[in-house]
């Protein structure tokens, strides 16, 4: 499972340090590719090739909501592989959806990990913050424990 917070830096040539200790549970290969609100998903292979089943099922039109989805995740996809120095390269065209600058966090959400920009994380995570109670009473009140 993907979870904790690490901060790095992206070099000049696009490249971020996968932390040590997700590296293991991303695996040799995975899927890097646009996010929800200007950040990048990280996929495992694995996990990556479920949720493109899943976007594969929906039912695709023309100027659908499906079709959409899959411009924006699966052909914004690119294959990750760690180098040496446990480095990542992020194209330039996904380096800049996310608004990544040299300062980046690096964090996981369970099966999938997230690259934000830091000040953009940092404005995320303060107003998740605020919001927690107010969020956990709506979760509790449906049913989930704590």
């Amino acid at each position: 499972m993907l979870k904790g917070e690490y901060s790095h830096n992206i070099d000049a040539k696009g490249r971020l340090i996968i932390p040590a200790k997700m590296r293991d549970d991303l695996g040799k290969d995975f899927v890097i590719t646009k996010g929800h609100e200007d950040c990048l998903y990280v996929y495992p292979e694995d996990e990556w090739e479920e949720f493109e089943a899943k976007l594969n099922k929906l039912p695709i039109t023309t100027n659908d909501v499906a079709r959409e989805m899959m411009y924006h995740f699966v052909a914004s996809a690119t294959d990750g592989d760690i180098d040496n120095q446990g480095r990542t390269l992020i194209p330039q065209s996904l380096r800049g959806f996310a608004k990544l600058s040299k300062e980046v966090v690096f964090i996981g959400m369970g099966k999938r990990a997230e690259i934000w920009d830091k000040a953009l994380w940092e404005e995320k995570n303060a107003a998740a913050d605020k919001n927690f109670v107010q969020n956990a009473k709506q979760l509790e009140a449906e049913g989930f424990s704590f």
